[in-house]
């Protein structure tokens, strides 16, 4: 059994059950609703600007740490993925899980993991290890944060996220941060892009460009299937073929 710790904690680190199928995830919302606009002074307010929905990037010394370590070790390209995983959470938790931000879930929690979910897909770190690259990931994140002194239920939490980040299926459950999975896959593949008003894409895109992201991700994802075919990845038929044809993002990259 899991360290003894309270509700409100678990809660506040994404530790709450959720079904694994994302269909069925989104049937479980109370008022589903269209998704509006959030305009871009949400994004980067001046400081006299009211924050709404998506509120200026968290800083913290641990985000700071990570932030740095990230842009360290990943490519200009899969970074800005990465904030627009952070951003496009955000508003599909604005939007349609509100009750989940009112009963704490943590953006530190949140940014950490989007920062790091793709930590172990560069060249370096595919031919350090046998391992598919969210389990890499995963033990990246796990070692860092224990290392910089994040809280056990913190750094766990982000380490099973960025394992699990690509575990679509229909049955179980998977934890409530992976709501990154809603956000992954509206940037590598432009599914359930009505989670996101288009202007609100169009914003985040502008503030982290995609720079030809489809091309560079489905070389990531055949790179890892040609050169560990035990991995993972592998069980998403034609993953490389679907990031390519992309077409809710094509404007864009």
């Amino acid at each position: 059994m899991p360290p003894s710790t309270s509700i409100a904690d678990l809660a506040t680190h994404g530790w709450t059950p959720v079904p694994r199928s994302l269909s069925t995830l989104l049937s479980t919302r109370p008022n589903p609703v269209p998704s509006t606009p959030i305009p871009l002074s949400a994004l980067q307010p001046l400081p006299s600007t009211p924050l709404s929905a998506l509120q200026p990037l968290p800083s913290t010394p641990l985000i700071d740490m990570v932030t740095t370590y990230a842009r360290t070790h990943l490519s200009t390209q899969t970074f800005a993925h990465s904030m627009r995983v952070y951003y496009f959470s955000l508003a599909i938790l604005h939007a349609h899980f509100p009750s989940w931000l009112d009963e704490g879930l943590s953006k530190e929690t949140l940014l950490l993991t989007c920062l790091l979910h793709d930590i172990a897909t560069t060249d370096e770190a595919m031919e350090k290890t046998f391992l598919s690259f969210e389990f890499a990931g995963g033990f990246t994140a796990l070692s860092l944060l224990s290392a910089l002194h994040a809280p056990q239920i913190q750094s766990e939490s982000v380490a099973e996220t960025i394992i699990r980040h690509q575990d679509l299926g229909e049955t179980g459950c998977v934890s409530r941060l992976t709501i990154i999975h809603f956000a992954t896959v509206l940037d590598n593949a432009g599914l359930n892009a009505e989670l996101v008003h288009r202007s609100t894409i169009e914003e985040i895109v502008g503030v982290w460009p995609r720079e030809g992201w489809s091309g560079c991700f489905a070389g990531v994802v055949r790179a890892e299937v040609e050169g560990k075919g035990w991995c993972n990845t592998t069980r998403i038929e034609g993953f490389a073929e679907m990031v390519e044809g992309n077409e809710v993002m094509r404007e864009w990259d």
